[in-house]
Protein backbone atom coordinates (compact mmCIF):
# COMPACT_ATOMS: atom_id res chain seq x y z
CA UNK A 1 0.00 0.00 0.00
CA UNK A 2 1.34 3.59 -0.91
CA UNK A 3 2.75 5.87 1.72
CA UNK A 4 3.03 9.40 1.66
CA UNK A 5 6.49 10.27 0.76
CA UNK A 6 7.56 14.06 -0.25
CA UNK A 7 6.28 15.60 -2.83
CA UNK A 8 2.85 13.84 -2.62
CA UNK A 9 -0.14 15.96 -2.86
CA UNK A 10 -2.45 14.76 0.15
CA UNK A 11 -5.91 15.21 1.81
CA UNK A 12 -6.03 14.99 5.61
CA UNK A 13 -9.21 15.27 7.88
CA UNK A 14 -7.49 17.12 11.82
CA UNK A 15 -8.09 18.29 14.40
CA UNK A 16 -5.65 20.51 16.03
CA UNK A 17 -4.84 21.10 20.12
CA UNK A 18 -2.90 22.76 22.54
CA UNK A 19 -1.21 20.37 25.67
CA UNK A 20 -4.00 22.02 27.67
CA UNK A 21 -6.84 19.93 25.46
CA UNK A 22 -7.77 23.22 23.72
CA UNK A 23 -9.42 22.44 20.26
CA UNK A 24 -7.70 25.94 18.17
CA UNK A 25 -8.94 24.49 14.65
CA UNK A 26 -10.37 21.41 13.01
CA UNK A 27 -11.80 20.40 9.29
CA UNK A 28 -14.83 18.39 10.61
CA UNK A 29 -17.90 19.63 8.71
CA UNK A 30 -15.31 20.84 5.85
CA UNK A 31 -13.53 19.76 2.94
CA UNK A 32 -10.13 17.98 4.01
CA UNK A 33 -6.99 20.55 4.06
CA UNK A 34 -5.20 19.13 0.62
CA UNK A 35 -1.43 19.92 0.12
CA UNK A 36 1.66 19.04 -1.01
CA UNK A 37 4.20 17.61 0.92
CA UNK A 38 7.71 19.51 1.13
CA UNK A 39 6.35 22.71 -0.36
CA UNK A 40 6.35 24.79 2.88
CA UNK A 41 2.31 25.17 2.64
CA UNK A 42 1.82 23.65 6.50
CA UNK A 43 4.29 23.58 9.30
CA UNK A 44 7.51 21.50 9.14
CA UNK A 45 6.30 19.35 11.95
CA UNK A 46 2.51 18.63 10.43
CA UNK A 47 4.28 18.67 7.48
CA UNK A 48 7.02 15.54 9.04
CA UNK A 49 4.04 14.10 10.97
CA UNK A 50 2.25 12.58 7.54
CA UNK A 51 5.10 11.35 5.87
CA UNK A 52 4.92 7.73 6.41
CA UNK A 53 1.33 7.34 6.35
CA UNK A 54 -1.14 5.38 4.83
CA UNK A 55 -4.85 6.23 3.43
CA UNK A 56 -7.05 5.56 6.23
CA UNK A 57 -4.87 5.53 8.58
CA UNK A 58 -5.52 7.98 11.93
CA UNK A 59 -2.81 9.10 13.90
CA UNK A 60 -2.10 12.06 16.57
CA UNK A 61 0.87 13.97 15.91
CA UNK A 62 2.46 15.92 18.96
CA UNK A 63 4.64 18.80 17.44
CA UNK A 64 6.86 21.26 19.74
CA UNK A 65 6.49 25.00 19.08
CA UNK A 66 9.69 24.94 17.31
CA UNK A 67 8.44 23.36 14.60
CA UNK A 68 5.04 24.65 14.69
CA UNK A 69 4.78 28.77 14.87
CA UNK A 70 8.45 29.17 16.77
CA UNK A 71 8.88 30.26 19.94
CA UNK A 72 7.23 33.77 20.98
CA UNK A 73 9.37 36.81 20.04
CA UNK A 74 9.52 39.72 22.60
CA UNK A 75 10.66 41.92 19.86
CA UNK A 76 7.19 41.32 18.47
CA UNK A 77 5.47 43.31 21.39
CA UNK A 78 5.01 46.61 20.52
CA UNK A 79 4.11 49.96 21.50
CA UNK A 80 0.95 52.33 20.13
CA UNK A 81 0.00 55.82 20.29
CA UNK A 82 -3.86 55.41 21.49
CA UNK A 83 -4.62 58.48 19.34
CA UNK A 84 -3.62 56.46 16.59
CA UNK A 85 -6.57 54.20 16.80
CA UNK A 86 -10.45 54.80 15.72
CA UNK A 87 -11.90 56.88 18.40
CA UNK A 88 -15.21 54.70 17.66
CA UNK A 89 -13.69 51.23 18.86
CA UNK A 90 -12.57 51.37 22.50
CA UNK A 91 -9.46 49.44 22.62
CA UNK A 92 -9.69 46.54 25.24
CA UNK A 93 -7.23 43.34 26.14
CA UNK A 94 -7.62 40.77 23.80
CA UNK A 95 -8.71 42.67 20.80
CA UNK A 96 -7.45 41.56 17.60
CA UNK A 97 -7.07 44.55 15.44
CA UNK A 98 -5.81 45.19 12.06
CA UNK A 99 -2.32 46.99 11.24
CA UNK A 100 -0.84 48.21 8.25
CA UNK A 101 3.43 47.04 8.02
CA UNK A 102 6.33 49.70 6.89
CA UNK A 103 6.47 47.48 3.98
CA UNK A 104 2.15 47.74 3.38
CA UNK A 105 1.36 44.36 4.01
CA UNK A 106 -1.23 44.16 6.50
CA UNK A 107 -0.93 42.24 10.03
CA UNK A 108 -2.77 40.93 13.03
CA UNK A 109 -2.02 42.38 16.66
CA UNK A 110 -3.38 41.02 19.79
CA UNK A 111 -3.96 43.89 22.38
CA UNK A 112 -2.39 43.18 25.44
CA UNK A 113 -2.17 46.06 27.54
CA UNK A 114 -4.29 49.63 27.28
CA UNK A 115 -3.75 52.38 29.08
CA UNK A 116 -4.50 56.45 29.01
CA UNK A 117 -1.60 56.54 26.48
CA UNK A 118 -0.68 53.94 24.93
CA UNK A 119 -1.57 50.30 24.04
CA UNK A 120 0.58 47.60 23.89
CA UNK A 121 0.23 44.78 20.92
CA UNK A 122 1.34 41.30 20.31
CA UNK A 123 2.65 41.01 16.72
CA UNK A 124 2.97 37.13 17.16
CA UNK A 125 1.57 34.50 15.56
CA UNK A 126 -1.29 33.51 18.04
CA UNK A 127 0.32 30.29 18.22
CA UNK A 128 3.49 30.93 18.79
CA UNK A 129 5.23 29.48 21.59
CA UNK A 130 2.58 26.45 22.28
CA UNK A 131 3.39 22.60 21.12
CA UNK A 132 0.66 21.63 19.07
CA UNK A 133 -1.79 18.40 18.76
CA UNK A 134 -3.12 17.31 15.83
CA UNK A 135 -5.48 13.84 15.42
CA UNK A 136 -5.26 13.41 11.62
CA UNK A 137 -6.81 10.80 9.49
CA UNK A 138 -5.12 10.52 5.58
CA UNK A 139 -8.12 10.50 3.05
CA UNK A 140 -5.90 10.82 0.05
CA UNK A 141 -2.51 10.76 -1.53
CA UNK A 142 -2.12 12.14 -5.31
Amino acid sequence: MQTVKEGDKVKIHYTGSLDDGTVFDSSQGREPLEFTTGSGQVIKGFEKGVLGMKVGQEKTIHIPAEEAYGPANPQLIRKLPRKALPKEREPQVGMIIGLVRSDGMQTEAKIIAVTEEEISVDLNHPLAGEALNFKVKLVSIN
